[in-house]
Order: C-alpha cells, then sequence, then structure tokens
C-alpha cells in the first residue's frame, strides 16, 4: 500500500540526518524501499497523469518540511537537512506530519501568509490539513467527481436524441477524432447502406486508404453477442477489415470476448466510452473554467 505524504516526513527527515546532500531521486528509492513498495504501485499514477503518485507525495513531503524549517533546498534536486531538523530528530518524535509542524513558526508562516490565519483554531483546515492526500491529489479527486457528473449527464442527453440525430453526432465525434476527413464527406459516407448490421461507412483518413464500417445502435439494453456477430457477418460481407460498434448501452463479457477473437479489427464503444470521447473532443460540452497548476521554474531561478 502506498503511503499518504503525511508518513513519510518522518522517514524521509531519517533518511537525511547525515547532514549530507541527498537528491530526491535518491529519497524516493529509498523510502520504496523502506515501505516495500511493489513496481505496480510505483507506476500507479494521479488521475491526470502528470505524475507517478507516490513520487508526487515524496515531493509533497519534502516540501512540508521546507516549510518547516527541518530541511533546505541547495540546488535544483538536492536538499539535505537542516540544524532545526537534527534537534527535531532529537526529540525523537513518533510521527511528524501537519499536526506536528503546526509547532514550527516557518511552517505557520508559510501556510498563513496573509490570511493571518489562527492555527491555534483545531477547526482551522487549510488545505484539508488532515487530508492524507496531497493538494493535487484532492484538486484530482474534484475533477474526476465533477467529470463522473458530466459523464452521467452526456449520456443521459444521448439516450434521449432521435437515433438519426445519434448517427450524426456519431459521425462528428469520428471526424473530431480525426476520421472522415470533413463533416461533409462523412456525412456522405455514412448512412443506410441496407446491409444488416452495418449503418454505414467512414474513411479512415482524409485520403480514404481505408473504410470504417459503423454500427451505431441508441440502446437501453446491453448488446450481446449474437448482435456483435451480425456486425461480424455484415464485414465479411464487404471483405471489410475494420468496425466500430457504437451503442449507448453496455456491451456482455461474450460479446467483447467475440469482438476480440474476429480477424478484422472491431472496435467496440459502449456509452460510458462515448461520453468520454465526446468530453476529450470537445463535442456536445464547453468549457467552463481552466486551471493552471505551475511549479517553480528552477532554470529561471539559476538552480543547477
Amino acid at each position: 500500500m502506498i503511503p499518504d505524504y503525511q508518513t513519510l516526513m518522518l522517514p524521509l527527515l531519517e533518511f537525511c540526518d547525515d547532514q549530507q546532500e541527498h537528491s530526491v531521486s535518491d529519497a524516493i528509492e529509498f523510502l520504496a524501499n523502506k515501505f516495500r513498495l511493489t513496481e505496480e504501485e510505483l507506476n500507479e499514477w494521479l488521475p491526470s497523469k502528470s505524475q507517478k503518485l507516490f513520487y508526487n507525495r515524496v515531493y509533497w513531503a519534502k516540501a512540508y518540511l521546507k516549510m518547516s524549517g527541518l530541511v533546505e533546498n541547495i540546488r535544483r534536486s538536492y536538499f539535505r537537512i537542516t540544524q532545526q531538523g537534527l534537534e527535531t530528530l532529537k526529540e525523537n518524535p513518533e510521527s511528524i506530519n501537519i499536526k506536528y509542524l503546526k509547532k514550527f513558526p516557518a511552517f505557520i508562516s508559510s501556510m498563513s501568509g496573509e490570511k493571518k490565519i489562527d492555527f491555534k483554531d483545531e477547526s482551522v483546515n487549510v488545505i484539508n490539513i488532515i487530508s492524507s492526500k496531497t493538494p493535487e491529489e484532492i484538486l484530482e479527486d474534484a475533477y474526476q467527481k465533477i467529470k463522473e457528473t458530466l459523464l452521467n449527464e452526456i449520456l443521459s442527453k444521448v439516450k434521449k436524441i432521435h437515433p438519426s440525430e445519434f448517427e450524426k453526432l456519431v459521425v462528428e465525434l469520428l471526424v473530431k477524432m480525426g476520421y472522415g476527413g470533413s463533416i461533409q464527406d462523412a456525412g456522405r459516407a455514412i448512412g443506410k447502406s441496407g446491409d444488416e448490421g452495418i449503418d454505414g461507412t467512414i474513411k479512415e483518413d482524409k485520403l480514404g486508404l481505408d473504410v470504417i464500417y459503423i454500427q451505431a445502435k441508441r440502446w437501453e439494453g446491453i448488446v450481446g453477442r449474437p448482435e456483435i456477430q451480425k456486425f461480424v457477418g455484415a464485414l465479411a460481407g464487404q471483405r471489410a477489415k475494420k468496425g466500430v460498434f457504437i451503442t449507448t448501452s453496455k456491451f456482455t463479457k461474450e460479446a467483447i470476448s467475440y469482438a476480440s477473437q474476429m480477424d478484422a479489427k472491431i472496435i467496440l464503444i459502449d456509452g460510458e466510452k462515448l461520453s468520454e470521447y465526446m468530453i476529450d473532443h470537445n463535442l456536445g460540452v464547453s468549457v467552463q473554467n481552466t486551471y493552471e497548476i505551475k511549479r517553480i521554474d528552477s532554470d529561471y531561478f539559476g538552480e543547477e
């Protein structure tokens, strides 16, 4: 289990009690071994894929120790323990966490800033002060909750539109994803072909070097293997090698397994995945707010 950033504070401080300069990467390796983390745990990412989860927690553990004056940065990605840090270790604390760090004036000053927050007030909750999650994790959790709500709203809307509008939506989405060349070309390419199991075709690229056959179903019921078999049969009748089956519902395990065993490349897109693609490619949604997370530019400040 990956330890939270507060659990990492004391062992991180103990790691540098030799008063030597240490790199962040060396600290990460030491802590990973100390907590016996597996390769899978070390390769677990934040939801945004911006940074590995354990690395993020180590960085924040170091950041809070630095705010408290227990460690100091020497140069880019290198740090060492301070005299205050050594004195803290002599006290032999059972653990170091946010509550413990409130005893240091440097920490209170760093966290309160101009707001003059009274850290003696136990009700104060700064960046979810009792949380085991780093600020990035808190932000990403909030983002994921907002996204989940949006996914459900999109799917609910899509299920209510007319079948012809659903086919139009599919065309627009595929074009935004880079298929079909343009809306005009795609619009002419898709449409009822008369072949059972196929709703239309779309060019794979702007040149039309290959064709993708499409089945678009605005369904409530789960799509099973028989429907996929019909689609595969229709593809075989056209000597087609590629097909996309899009539905507003879900696929059974048998349907997914059957599609993966076919010689033709068949992509199954269920309602959840369809909603995700719509969000990723800004179809039916608009940007409400944008938040940028920035870091210090070490090059600008001349750190080597």
